[in-house]
């Protein structure tokens, strides 16, 4: 039997609840939201889709409730306040980080074995508070930013170039920051075929810029943070995980020396399989895409002192 949780019953987390449950990834998917009832009645207008879609995993809801959360092999938590428009993920970081802390250490009293995939912004931050504050070992703890951003990337690439986009292969590294993700124009393809010599410089230019600021765009559009592709974007990396699928995934994870960095959690392209983080995959990065990660893990850092001074570490 598996059984995954998602914390926090928002846009994000009910998608990826919905997702998970769709694609049938778990036996047993546990919402929990701190508003009473909305976990509980979310899962149940789920539920009932099960008969519709054709799928037999069993959705739970509850409030509250770490006990209902007991022996999860994977954890999403997405608790927190979203961003409204003009915020930066940044900014989020005062009220999230003694939320997201909060939720981890429940977790871990009833799922000590579990493997936390975080969400809430800014992530890079929050999955490093994450594992500093609870001291598991770090394939176990994985930010979800890479995932997403590197979607957005290769549907960006799919509009310029007017395919397919399961056709575009892109990764994007870096912090999960509209000035801080590194899309590696340089790696794309399309059926084999670099971008580059399928899109002029401007364009591909245009892509980039594109893909940084995907989420402020939808932000704008919406009035929220975006949920759709965030949660599906979590789906997919929870899947990888407990279906044990061995792909090399772009997500924030500790470093200890890899790509020159240490003691920060940022995007770079891992192995995802059962025991979470399998590998660290380095690639080999020209002096410009060098330039910009250390730019990006500065931010980063900076981001992450901010932990202190509010008290979150």
């Amino acid at each position: 039997m598996s059984k995954v949780t998602v914390v926090g019953a928002g846009n994000v987390g009910a998608t990826c609840a919905n997702v998970l449950a769709f694609n049938e990834v778990a036996d047993e998917v546990v919402m929990l939201d701190v508003k009473e009832g909305v976990s509980e009645g979310k899962a149940m207008d789920m539920m009932q889709t099960a008969q519709l879609l054709g799928f037999d995993t069993t959705i739970v809801g509850c409030t509250n409730d770490y006990e209902k959360t007991a022996n999860s092999d994977v954890v999403v938590i997405t608790s927190g306040i979203p961003r409204k428009p003009g915020m930066t993920r940044e900014e989020l970081i005062g009220v999230n980080a003694g939320i997201v802390k909060s939720v981890a250490q429940n977790i871990l009293k009833y799922s000590p074995n579990a493997i936390l995939v975080v969400i809430s912004n800014p992530m890079d931050t929050m999955t490093y508070l994450s594992l500093k504050s609870l001291g598991i070992p770090k394939n176990r703890i994985i930010g979800m930013g890479g995932a997403l951003d590197s979607s957005r990337f290769k549907y960006f690439l799919s509009q310029a170039l007017g395919c397919n986009a399961n056709e575009v292969e892109g990764m994007v590294i870096g912090g999960h920051g509209d000035t801080t993700m590194i899309p590696l124009a340089r790696l794309a393809t399309y059926k084999g075929q670099p971008v580059s010599t399928l899109l002029s410089a401007e364009k591909l230019d245009e892509v980039v810029a594109s893909t940084m600021v995907g989420g402020a765009t939808l932000t704008k559009l919406l009035g929220t943070s975006a949920w759709y592709a965030p949660g599906a974007a979590g789906a997919y990396v929870v899947e990888s995980i407990i279906h044990n699928q061995k792909k090399m995934v772009p997500c924030s994870v500790y470093l200890e020396g890899e790509y020159g960095e240490s003691d920060i959690c940022i995007g770079v392209p891992v192995i995802l399989g059962k025991n979470g983080i399998e590998k660290i995959v380095e690639l080999e990065l020209n002096a410009d895409e060098k330039a910009k990660f250390a730019a990006s893990a500065a931010a980063v850092h900076k981001t992450n002192a901010a932990l202190k001074e509010v008290g979150a570490l």
